[in-house]
């Protein structure tokens, strides 16, 4: 019987050997382009060298030195902790621990050294270092620390993020007399293999890769590749494959060896890419180039690897790490844009309970963007941190431009094409905002407009248990912010009169799914209201509450809905949408409403005559895909129906919501993201949706002075009492008045209009009383 794979392993490796280098580099620069498209990833970190001992000597390197006379041979962890300092302050995320290979094995000084720090191994030391800086500093440890056992990778798994481990190469005549790694014994292949096959079994993600020019054939570097294929087949535990040219060092054994040149790096790079699957990353130093960084490009890298803007390469301290503004620049000038990533790949965020420890994966979860690169900004929504001014030194890429083109047009897009919007970054960023700004003006002019409303929250007691939720709370006591409450109906009533009195035109009303609540409470809310103040616009009852009240009569949702607005309802709020994909709701509202439930429940209000909004609550634990997905389901729903009013972004406020609290979310978008689904709403939704409506309780002032400018034409309503956002731990206040609504959009060089809740015209009477009403700063 023919062994297939094999047969077809030889067939690649003789291609590769007799294959011309510019064919190879076409054929590994499209295959890369197919799945990273222009991103080129860094990690930005700051190198912890814990200590230059090793019991190994290979013949090249300079990290590993002997103990010296009057020199501690292992970092204290008050060093430590200055270096991890300074990572942050610099905006490091990884913090990448160098140290040889289990020195105490060879040296006397290193057990008492680490017997004075409480310690009988260097990797119980390592440890308690990485423990220290992923804790006190929220770096993410990615450890390198020589061969081990199974007990010695879960001693280390609770406390880093990934793992690095370089199998250099699989020649075993390497290790032999006049080797390179001869007198080495952790370098034999055999045992870097067998250490790497363990890492996959444990769920560790892993960097390995080769290190080339040290005496091995282009045919054993395709044996080497093969073999970490093989096991990255058996796990999906290799998240990145390094190719390291090899650099004859002043003072080794190998100072005269002669280096690999650009033509032999270049090769190995692409005979890496085309041999890998698509899920690996390829990557190269940049400090280590031989040519130009175009060239390393061009052969079929997406990573840069770990770049370090405050402590040097230890391991080659001769060659200092480019200032990542520049690689930036020369990242652009090959066409790609250079992305910051955290040490654990984005695609290993999807299943991050299988890849990383539980404290492990919550420090990810604060460091991760929605794609699973590295937060753009420190932005996060209801807090008063400054919007971010700087602007990314990423060069635009022709997708972007192509997506927008085409949404300009009018034509449909797809869900990948939407996602790629979310994934902007620099000149991409702008260009996605100028153009929803520019349909904007198309669309609705000069106008920005707002609604004068009282949100009227009838109790936060609710039986379902979403875990973003910080309002809703248990019949008892508190276990959040504030305690539990029921309004009465007196209470209503009153709140009603004063928001008319005022000057409002529209009462929002919106609780918890009260167990003792049938539909026949919603019915008598309506009742209370309209016999208060008739002319009112009642904008009430989420989807969720829509679909609890009908079965609680045993009617359709159809009738309840008629028997509401006989009743006096006008319209409905679009909210307990969150994401409308099942496998984000499976995670932060397993018992609530379906998408199709949702979808439902508000194509239903549209026959019956009810108009809602549409809201999407993003930051936690969805993805840009997700966003596509709830923007199409959107977009389709609005074209059978047209009774979707507008679009509201809700960004996740996360201070006290439960899942964030657990560690088991993000904390929000950052502001990129924020604005980016502003903006591609706006493109994705036209001409359907007309309206883009921001959260000013969720985005503060000068957040909504920024995203007027990315699309958006509504600032939403003055919110008496607004209460949900302030609940979850936002910032910003429960009020924002006429007065101060208007001088928000005029001094955005935009024309403030008030509105009704259906965007018609405000009587002037009404209009008037809303402007003269002072602040209601607290509830009365």
């Amino acid at each position: 019987m023919v062994d297939t794979d094999a047969q077809v392993d030889r067939s690649l490796a003789e291609w590769l050997l007799e294959a011309e280098l510019q064919e190879l580099m076409r054929e590994a620069s499209a295959s890369r382009d197919s799945v990273f498209g222009e991103q080129i990833s860094f990690s930005r970190k700051v190198f912890i060298p814990l200590t230059h001992l090793c019991r190994d000597s290979c013949h090249y390197c300079t990290f590993a030195s002997p103990p010296r006379h009057g020199e501690a041979s292992y970092l204290n962890l008050e060093a430590v902790r200055e270096i991890a300092r300074i990572g942050v302050e610099t905006g490091c995320t990884e913090a990448l621990f160098t140290l040889g290979d289990k020195p105490e094995r060879r040296y006397r000084v290193a057990r008492e050294e680490l017997a004075a720090l409480g310690h009988e191994t260097t990797l119980s030391y390592l440890r308690e270092a990485s423990d220290i800086v992923m804790r006190e500093f929220g770096l993410l440890p990615h450890l390198n620390p020589g061969l081990m056992n199974e007990a010695e990778l879960n001693l280390l798994r609770p406390v880093s993020a990934s793992m690095g481990i370089m199998l250099e190469s699989a020649a075993q005549h390497l290790c032999e007399r006049g080797g390179p790694h001869f007198g080495s014994p952790d370098k034999a292949p055999e045992l870097r293999l067998e250490m790497i096959e363990r890492a996959g079994r444990a769920h560790i993600p892993l960097t390995s890769g080769l290190l080339i020019g040290i005496g091995e054939s282009r045919a054993e570097r395709i044996e080497a590749l093969l073999a970490l294929r093989t096991l990255h087949a058996k796990h999906g535990h290799l998240q990145e494959i390094i190719i390291q040219n090899f650099r004859a060092k002043p003072g080794t054994r190998m100072a005269s060896a002669p280096e690999p040149d650009l033509e032999d790096h270049l090769w190995t790079i692409a005979a890496a890419r085309l041999i890998f699957s698509l899920d690996v990353s390829v990557q190269a130093p940049p400090n280590l180039a031989a040519g130009s960084l175009r060239h390393l490009i061009d052969a079929g890298i997406n990573d840069w690897g770990g770049v370090s803007p405050v402590t040097p390469d230890y391991v080659n301290p001769e060659a200092p790490w480019p200032q990542i503004n520049a690689l930036a620049k020369e990242t652009a000038m090959a066409g790609k844009i250079l992305i910051p990533r955290l040490p654990v790949y984005p695609s290993y965020l999807k299943q991050l309970d299988k890849w990383a420890a539980p404290a492990v994966a919550s420090h990810i979860l604060r460091r991760a963007g929605a794609d699973g690169f590295a937060r753009s900004d420190a932005w996060a929504p209801g807090t008063a941190t400054a919007i971010p001014v700087a602007k990314s030194p990423a060069k635009g890429g022709y997708r972007v431009g192509d997506i927008v083109a085409r949404l300009e047009r009018g034509d449909e897009c797809s869900e990948q094409d939407i996602a790629t919007l979310f994934g902007a970054r620099g000149d991409d960023l702008e260009l996605v905002c100028n153009a929803a700004d520019r349909l904007r003006a198309k669309v609705n002019g000069n106008v920005v407009s707002y609604v004068v409303t009282r949100n009227i929250n009838y109790t936060n007691i609710c039986s379902f248990k979403c875990e973003f939720c910080a309002f809703s709370k248990g019949r008892g006591p508190t276990s959040l912010r504030g305690p539990a409450y029921r309004l009465s109906t007196e209470e209503v009533a009153r709140r009603v009169a004063e928001a008319w009195s005022r000057g409002a035109t529209e009462v929002c009303m919106q609780g918890g799914i009260h167990p003792e609540y049938t539909g026949q409470t919603y019915l008598d809310l309506c009742e209370v209201v309209k016999d208060v103040a008739p002319d009112i616009h009642l904008h009430a009852f989420s989807p969720l509450e829509i679909w609890q009240g009908a079965n609680s009569l045993g009617i359709t949702v159809g009738r309840f809905l008629e028997r509401l607005k006989e009743a006096g309802l006008g319209s409905l709020p679009g909210t307990a949408a969150e994401i409308l994909d099942d496998e984000v709701r499976s995670r932060i509202c397993p018992d609530k409403i379906s998408t199709a439930e949702w979808i439902g429940v508000v194509e239903t209000a549209h026959k019956v005559g009810l108009n809602t909004t549409s809201t999407m609550m993003f930051g936690h634990v969805d993805r840009p895909e997700h966003w596509a997905r709830h923007l199409l389901a959107l977009r389709a729903l609005q074209g059978r129906t047209g009774g979707i009013t507008e679009f509201v972004p809700l960004p996740f406020v996360h201070m006290e919501a439960p899942f964030f609290l657990k560690g088991m979310a993000r904390p929000g978008p950052d502001w990129r993201e924020t604005l980016l689904v502003h903006s591609v709403a706006r493109l994705v939704l036209h001409p359907l949706i007309p309206n883009i409506q921001l959260s000013w309780v969720k985005l503060g002032i000068e957040g909504a002075r920024a995203a007027l400018g990315a699309g958006v034409n509504d600032l939403g309503g003055t919110l008496m009492n607004e209460s949900i956002s302030r609940a979850a731990g936002a910032s910003h206040g429960q009020e924002m008045t006429p007065q101060a609504m208007a001088a928000l959009i005029e001094g955005q060089g935009r024309k403030a209009r008030q509105r009704t809740t259906l965007y018609g015209v405000v009587p002037a009477e009404r209009e008037h009383a809303a402007r003269s009403a002072a602040p209601l700063l607290e509830l009365s």
